[in-house]
């Protein structure tokens, strides 16, 4: 693979870095090359894999809600590399694919229902710079979500944008997951 990294890979070594790739290869097929790049600074790359480790764990939001939040989050700010993982993930945990494969353009998709609509455009409110997220959004997730629903609705797609973000300014783009795995491509939004 030849590399578009801003921070060319490092070669990961020791003991953590052999399981770290063992794991990749084990949920991925390959070691993805943002391992490689905040191999640098492994102090910050375990802190990433110790808040994403927990942040998986969380089970108030339904996950097919938090995947979507994640997808659209990763489409506005513009990581390929997220979206891609997002769509061949949704295909290992068993979530509706279709429309998973639709969340670059679920504004024009007719799939989803509107709680899921609500959950990608509070997705994209809170990635907005400065946040566009109005109280009456938030109140028509607060009544399907529940308060500890929203609350980790709301930190899960702070984690997508702390992702995302990092992984567009250091240059980290798809390796193409879900085409290895024979997912059909991702839908692009229609432009007008």
């Amino acid at each position: 693979m030849t590399s578009t990294t801003r921070i060319p890979p490092a070669e990961i070594t020791g003991l953590f870095g052999m399981v770290a790739k063992r794991m990749s290869k084990k949920l991925l097929g390959e070691v993805p090359e943002p391992l490689g790049v905040m191999w640098h600074n492994q102090r910050v790359l375990k802190a990433f894999f110790g808040f994403s480790g927990k942040a998986e764990k969380w089970d108030i939001c339904d996950p097919q809600l938090k995947s979507f939040a994640h997808m659209a989050t990763a489409a506005l700010v513009g990581c390929s590399f997220c979206l891609d993982l997002g769509y061949f993930q949704a295909k290992n945990q068993d979530l509706d694919l279709a429309k998973a494969r639709e969340v670059p353009r679920w504004r024009e998709s007719d799939l989803f229902t509107p709680l899921e609509r609500d959950v990608m455009e509070y997705a994209e409110a809170m990635t907005q710079t400065p946040p566009t997220v109005t109280d009456e959004l938030s109140a028509r997730l607060l009544k399907p979500l529940g308060p500890a629903g929203l609350v980790e609705l709301t930190a899960f797609i702070a984690a997508a944008n702390l992702a995302s973000r990092t992984n567009v300014a250091l240059g980290i783009t798809s390796q193409e997951f879900s085409t290895a795995c024979g997912l059909q491509p991702l839908a692009t939004p229609q432009r007008t």
